[in-house]
């Protein structure tokens, strides 16, 4: 299993960590050489946003960059990227961040469908939005 290790985290920060690590991904230091129609500032005012600046400077991700310390107390870039109990440490880390993501917020949770969610599937004129598609009416009634 490729990411037997990395089980316990979802594809998503796997992902990410992944595209971090090869220098991938939706920040500046991208975006300057692949599409330079975006952005290259951090939204924290920094002109140029880089992994080392996102990963060891940024104010904006402080509060979730214990999780990186807990492996490399200055957050030596070598070490969370280039060691297992690093790239985990990523992992976590991207997850309860949101850092390298298009928003640069963390995803929601998702949830299970709900009924109340769903739309109504009762049509204006009273039918099943679905009703006639096993006998072929709709497809008459407009032939008609």
């Amino acid at each position: 299993m490729r990411f037997g290790r990395f089980h316990h985290v979802v594809e998503t920060a796997r992902t990410l960590s992944g595209l971090c690590r090869l220098g991938h991904g939706f920040f500046g230091e991208y975006y300057k050489d692949f599409v330079p129609s975006e952005n290259i500032d951090c939204p924290c005012g920094e002109p140029l946003q880089t992994r080392p600046h996102i990963l060891q400077e940024c104010p904006i991700y402080e509060q979730h960059r214990h999780i990186l310390r807990k492996v490399s107390e200055d957050v030596a870039l070598a070490e969370i990227l280039g060691t297992p109990k690093g790239i985990d440490a990523l992992a976590r880390f991207l997850k309860k961040s949101g850092a390298f993501t298009k928003t640069g917020h963390p995803r929601a949770e998702p949830r299970a469908p709900r009924w109340e969610d769903e739309p109504d599937p009762v049509g204006e004129d009273g039918r099943m939005e679905d009703e006639g598609w096993e006998t072929g009416e709709e497809e008459e009634e407009r032939d008609e």
